[in-house]
Order: structure tokens, then sequence, then C-alpha cells
């Protein structure tokens, strides 16, 4: 899909952050866009905005996700890319954290991804082809304290997105994972930007993951510059992943962060 023009992609969790600026960006490369999310009132309020729909979506129920893609067809005639953004970050000790709500990361973040390719590829394959792309993180490279179930699950969106591609590739059907570093949306309310790498926009995600859609690759990096360590990471023995994780504030960010900034972002995103 090197002309994005008149191309219908789907988006997952966009009526906020990542998700709504990616929305926007496709919208402005001449796609036609269909937004779901748990939110739908905002989802569609967003979506008038550049000139798409915005739907219900539940990522962690078949139906929905069928009925949320039957919806697209119906609207504009096709799929020809999905992104599976929706995710939800739950921080602090894993012993201390309840962990009902940090199960619902498995739910959303990697349940949610596996079902939205599940329903989406056979629409693709029998369109003659397509692309999709799941956002994963740098947590799933760069794992910290504080966030391993949330590291787990992307570093399992990792895998399944290189296998998966590995496997629709032949059917003309693509999928790439897109793996943003700390981006200024509520999923990291409250805490602290590790010293060595600020925060980034969700608009340079966006940028990403049109990229993607307009030309394969297997992942792309935002900000480019950490490409290169975060793929060498696993390489580097423990006693110096620990002394880099201390030296870069890596080690006590999501242990260590403001409870009543993050509050919001808790109660809307897990009830807790």
């Amino acid at each position: 899909m090197r002309n994005l023009n008149g191309k219908v992609i789907a988006i997952t969790g966009g009526a906020r952050g990542i998700g709504e600026a990616t929305a926007k960006a496709l919208a402005a490369a001449g796609a036609r866009v269909a937004v779901g999310d748990l939110d739908a009132d905002l989802a569609a309020t967003s979506a008038q905005a550049y000139g798409g729909i915005g739907l219900p979506l539940d990522v962690t129920s078949e139906e929905s996700f069928a009925g949320f893609l039957d919806k697209v067809e119906a609207e504009y005639g096709r799929i020809d890319g999905l992104v599976n953004n929706a995710g939800i970050m739950v921080i602090g000790r894993h012993l201390e954290a309840p962990l009902d709500a940090q199960l619902k990361q498995i739910d959303i973040n990697l349940r949610g991804v596996a079902i939205g390719c599940h329903a989406v590829a056979p629409r693709l394959v029998a369109a003659g082809g397509g692309q999709i792309v799941n956002v994963a993180s740098l947590a799933g490279r760069f794992a910290a304290p504080g966030c391993a179930l949330y590291s787990g699950t992307k570093a399992g969106v990792l895998a399944f997105t290189e296998a998966l591609d590995a496997e629709l590739s032949p059917q003309k059907v693509r999928v790439a994972a897109v793996l943003p570093s700390f981006t200024n949306t509520g999923l990291i309310s409250g805490t602290t930007a590790p010293r060595l790498s600020p925060a980034i926009e969700p608009e340079q995600v966006a940028a990403a993951v049109v990229k993607l859609l307009g030309k394969h690759r297997p992942t792309a990096v935002v900000p480019k510059f950490l490409a290169f360590s975060s793929a060498s990471w696993p390489l580097y023995p423990n006693r110096l992943k620990r002394s880099m994780g201390k030296r870069t504030g890596m080690d006590t960010m999501f242990l260590e962060y403001d409870h009543a900034a993050r509050a919001a972002y808790e109660e809307r995103t897990t009830g807790e």
C-alpha cells in the first residue's frame, strides 16, 4: 500500500492517544479511517474531526471485533489494513499491584491483538492482500521493574507479529510492529521518563505507523536512535543491564511515581 489514498484502515483504541493521532495522520494521507473503542461516544466525536467513523469495540471479545469489522466493511465496502493499537499499562510492584488489574493487560494487550489479527486476516486474504500493524512497545525489549506483566505482553506481541507475518506473507498479508518509547499519553501519567530518552509525542508514533502501512518493514522503533540499543539489549549481561537501569532511572520509573496523578488513568482502564 505505497499510496494510502482511498485505502480503508481500521484502528483499535482510536478515541485518544496514539490511536487518535494515527487516525488523523492516516486521514491526512488520504485514507478512509474507522476507529473502534470502548468509549464509543468519544471515538465518534473524535472521528468527526477528520471525516472518519467511530464505533464501539471491545478487543477482548471475538464477537465485538467481528461486529466492528462488519460495520467497517458495510460503511466502506472493504478493509485494507488494521492497526491493533488498544492497550493498557499497570505499573507498580508485581506483588503489590492488584492481580486482576495486571491480568487485564494480557486480555487487552496480547489477547486483543491475537483476536484482531484472527478476525481481519481472512478478510484481507480474500481481498487479495493487506497490512496489519501491531502497536507493541520498547518495554517488550527493555523490561523494567514495575511493569513486568506489561513488558511480557509487549514481548509477546513482538514474537506473535514476527511469526504471523511469516505465515501470512505468502498470501500477501504483511504484519509489522511499531515499538514506541515513553509516549506522552495517559498511559505514562504520573511517571518520569528515563534520563537518556525524553518522552515522545503520539504524532511521532503515528508517523511511523503510516510509513509501515505504506511500505512493509518488520518493525519500526520510535525514536529511531533507540533501534540499535533495543535490538542488542538482550545480549547484554544482567549485571550491565541493571547498572544502566540505575544510571538512566529505568530501575525506578515504574516503582516510584505520582499515584494521585495516575489515579484517573487507572480508574478508566482497570477500575482500580
